[in-house]
Order: structure tokens, then C-alpha cells, then sequence
């Protein structure tokens, strides 16, 4: 990994729709594609409220019906089973040339684990990892989900860590189908503790993983803005 990468920071201030940033992602991961050379990228976004199901997951682990569920309920291109996200919960999507970061997505995983834990050690949080599991867990309840997708080494999806927001939507499915293992949110741990206060030590956290330096959109990358 080389240091001191160029790459493009996105970040939303208000609740995004699951499709924009999906849509987001895909442009900036074509853009890849076609130039592998240029800048990785990523986002920084608060979803409104929603489920999302991995390419293979399995519907058992939904506690309704499929034809009509709760909340908008979207099938994408990432690993895993299913997920919710909700506001109060950080979603960290990296779009990156994976040539650049070691070329090897169990690799990618434990790095983007690493980048939690290193944000809860800020806050004198002791996160851990389960062997045969993605994900981070604090005294046994899981309070970072990962899913990753690829294409020709060109990543999309990432990480959503739960900091103050409701967990109340977790009960309708079995949350990456784990069904004996507790949902968490860091709020839980650190009373007062909000997502605005958590934006800057994650992208701080993930900058520093990947070697990267982070900058706002130019004139030419705004079209890609959420």
C-alpha cells in the first residue's frame, strides 16, 4: 500500500435515500473501472430508514413478508445476509482500487474491522472481532456490520456503524443472520454520545488504515455528489 493516496471524500449531511447512494457508488466504481489511475473515493451518509439483503442472502431471515415489507427493502451486490440501517447509524462506503490496498478482499474485511476498532479505542472502547464472523462486537453485541462488493478490484459497499439511533427496526429480521447474537449501539456505552461527534474520528480512522488523503469533490467530481 502506497501512502498519502488522493481520494475524493462524499459526505451528506441529511438522511440519504438507499438508491441514491447505491446509484452513487456505481457511478464512482464505473469511473474506476474505466480509470483504474484515478482517485479512490468515498462516502459518508446517515441512511433513512431500510433493509438490505446481501446477492445470496436468504429471505428466512426476514420476520415478515418480502412482498410487503416495513420499510423499503432493497436486494444489492454485497456479501452477507440481511441488514438494517436507520439514522443515528454512520455508513462508510469506500470506493477504492483495491490493487492499491494488498489486491485481497479477506484482506479489505479485517481492515475495514480494524478501522472500527480503532475509532472505539479512541473512546476507550475495547472492540473485538469473532473468529468466522465479519463484523465488530462489544461485550458480545455487534455494533459494526460490514459487507463488501467488487468488481475487478473496484470495491462498493463497506461499513455501518450503529452510534445513536434506534435499534428498534433490527427486530424485524435476524441481523446478518446471527440470530444469537445481540444488536448494539454505542450510545449504550457512552451516554450523550451522537453520530455528528463520530463522523470526523471515523474518516480520520479510515484515512489513516488506507493511507489516504482525503479532499472535497473538484469541479469535474461534484457530479457524483449525493
Amino acid at each position: 500500500m502506497s501512502p498519502n493516496l488522493d481520494a475524493i471524500l462524499f459526505e451528506a449531511t441529511g438522511q440519504v435515500p438507499f438508491e441514491r447512494a447505491w446509484a452513487a457508488q456505481r457511478q464512482l466504481q464505473q469511473r474506476l473501472l474505466d480509470h483504474p489511475e484515478g482517485p479512490d473515493a468515498v462516502l459518508l451518509l446517515e441512511h433513512e430508514p431500510c433493509y438490505t439483503l446481501g446477492r445470496g442472502a436468504s429471505e428466512a431471515f426476514l420476520r415478515f413478508d418480502p412482498a410487503a415489507p416495513p420499510l423499503p427493502l432493497h436486494r444489492i451486490d454485497r456479501g452477507g445476509e440481511v441488514t438494517h440501517h436507520a439514522p443515528g447509524q454512520l455508513v462508510l462506503y469506500p470506493v477504492l482500487n483495491l490493487q492499491r490496498h494488498g489486491a485481497d478482499l479477506h484482506l479489505y474485511l479485517r481492515q475495514l474491522e480494524q478501522v472500527v476498532i480503532d475509532v472505539l479505542a479512541g473512546l476507550d472502547l475495547h472492540g473485538e472481532r469473532i473468529d468466522g464472523l465479519t463484523g465488530v462486537w462489544l461485550e458480545g453485541r455487534k455494533v459494526a456490520a460490514i459487507g463488501v462488493g467488487a468488481r475487478r478490484w473496484i470495491s462498493q459497499h463497506g461499513l455501518a456503524l450503529n452510534v445513536d439511533g434506534s435499534l428498534a427496526g433490527f427486530a424485524a429480521v435476524v441481523p446478518c443472520g446471527l440470530g444469537d447474537r445481540g444488536v448494539g449501539r454505542l450510545v449504550d456505552w457512552l451516554p450523550g454520545l451522537n453520530s455528528q461527534q463520530l463522523r470526523r474520528p471515523l474518516l480520520e480512522a479510515f484515512a489513516s488504515r488506507f493511507g489516504l488523503v482525503l479532499r472535497p469533490p473538484g469541479p469535474q467530481e461534484e457530479v457524483f455528489k449525493l
